[in-house]
């Protein structure tokens, strides 16, 4: 166990913050949608009829080009770890939007490419190699627009769940960097040959500024913000203790970091300026409340960056970003609360078990590991469980190996009342499924089910 800030009394929960702030996931989605709408619109505007195949060919090859562009620039700015997002929208899921994006930009991409080439052919009366050449070598800013799209399929391949699982996360992390790169690469040709943008004045100023916003948010937040935390709180490692095998706490310590907003639940990005660390930045969860001058966080060693944690020296300078994440007490909805963690996923929910509002018996925690000796953090939750008359509850393999099984009825069986628990789960991909699957069928809304995740 670590003992934590060095403190003589345990604080008392927080008492939350009435009911929850309403989430700007449906007017963000309408936004996006309706700039989708726009985009179709400018090409309806300009375009007065379709005549021919070659017509019907160029024109669909606008349309997917117009939404491609658009479709970049929704792209990057999901990148930006804009705080609204990060913070009200929860990070899993701006992931999977991004993802979601990524996967209509290179769909796009690849229409737009084929049905101008093949537009442009037989407009031309000309071979598809031959059309492709004059188009490529040519037409103004098409070579840089063509390294961009080249980039683009890279990243997209790169991206794919099956190429992921065969490249380090470093690789795949700088390639995909190079997603700005390809951005501003391919934004040039699109208002020097877009017919729906020459003579345009007004499409080629929104152009101009969807992009140079989206350009200004990936600055701030990517770059000057972070630049501007670590020059502030100067971050350093305190000290470094061991909880469990392969689990570390890391506390971290600076300077007025009460000003960062941080609470329970939430993440940070970490980069530890150390040999083999630096180039690395990794999101770990703080393990306990945020304190005015420490945080702590809970590592896991799975990979050889957080096999590294635990070798870390007092002293050495850390560079992190945010806080990010959703998964704090502002989603608790209700009196009764259910923590449910998997292995590692128990560093955000130890300390919302502290921090979440309620009363002797309003919170139970169901911890879930391989065996007994994996249980990191158990004597602070048994400490905090005592205090705090909540209840704790583990769940590990038997003697022969076999797997407890979470079920709707063993869950209730579990839990009394479970249906008008808020629930808050966090552990590996799997399980987390399967858990939403049993909760669902206990009666437990899906509103009332609280999940974050950091696999895109």
């Amino acid at each position: 166990m670590t003992t934590v800030y060095e403190r003589t009394a345990v604080p008392r929960p927080s008492r939350g913050r009435g009911r929850p702030r309403p989430s700007p996931v449906g007017p963000l989605l309408a936004l996006l949608w309706a700039g989708a709408g726009a985009v179709v619109a400018l090409w309806w505007y300009d375009t007065r009829s379709v005549v021919g195949l070659a017509g019907w060919l160029t024109d669909a090859g606008r349309i997917a080009g117009l939404l491609c562009g658009y479709s970049c620039a929704v792209l990057v700015a999901l990148m930006a770890r804009v705080p609204l997002l990060e913070r009200r929208i929860g990070s899993d899921r701006v992931a999977r939007w991004h993802a979601m994006a990524g996967r209509y930009t290179v769909s796009l991409l690849v229409a737009h490419v084929t049905l101008i080439l093949f537009g442009y052919a037989a407009q031309d009366g000309a071979g598809i190699v031959h059309e492709t050449l004059s188009v490529v070598f040519d037409y103004p800013d098409m070579l840089k627009a063509t390294t961009g799209t080249l980039i683009l399929f890279a990243v997209g391949i790169t991206s794919a769940r099956a190429a992921r699982r065969r490249i380090s996360h470093e690789f795949w992390y700088y390639l995909h960097l190079l997603t700005y790169v390809a951005v501003f690469l391919t934004f040039f040709h699109q208002l020097a040959l877009g017919s729906d943008f020459v003579g345009n004045s007004a499409a080629q100023a929104a152009w101009y500024v969807l992009y140079l916003g989206t350009a200004a948010l990936v600055v701030w937040f990517r770059l000057l913000a972070p630049v501007r935390l670590n020059l502030r709180h100067k971050l350093r490692v305190e000290s470094v203790y061991r909880e469990a095998p392969g689990v570390f706490s890391v506390v971290v310590r600076g300077e007025r970091l009460d000003e960062l907003g941080a609470e329970a639940g939430q993440f940070f990005r970490w980069r530890f300026l150390s040999d083999g660390m630096r180039w690395t930045s990794t999101p770990y969860s703080l393990s306990a409340p945020p304190r005015p001058d420490r945080m702590r966080i809970t590592v896991k060693a799975l990979g050889d960056h957080s096999a590294a944690v635990g070798l870390l020296r007092p002293g050495t300078r850390v560079w992190a970003e945010g806080p990010y994440g959703a998964l704090t007490a502002e989603r608790h909805t209700g009196r009764k609360a259910l923590l449910i963690a998997g292995g590692v996923g128990i560093t955000p929910l130890r300390a919302l078990f502290e921090t979440l509002p309620g009363g002797p018996g309003d919170v139970t925690l169901l911890y879930r590991a391989s065996t007994a000796e994996d249980l990191a953090l158990g004597a602070e939750l048994e400490a905090i469980a005592q205090w705090r008359g909540a209840r704790v509850l583990y769940a590990v393999n038997g003697a022969d190996g076999t797997r407890p099984r979470f079920t709707a009825d063993s869950l209730r069986a579990c839990v009394p009342g479970l249906a008008g628990h808020d629930v808050y789960l966090c552990g590996p991909p799997a399980m987390a499924r399967d858990l939403y699957g049993a909760l669902r069928a206990a009666g437990v809304p899906d509103r009332r089910i609280h999940h974050e995740s950091f696999e895109l």
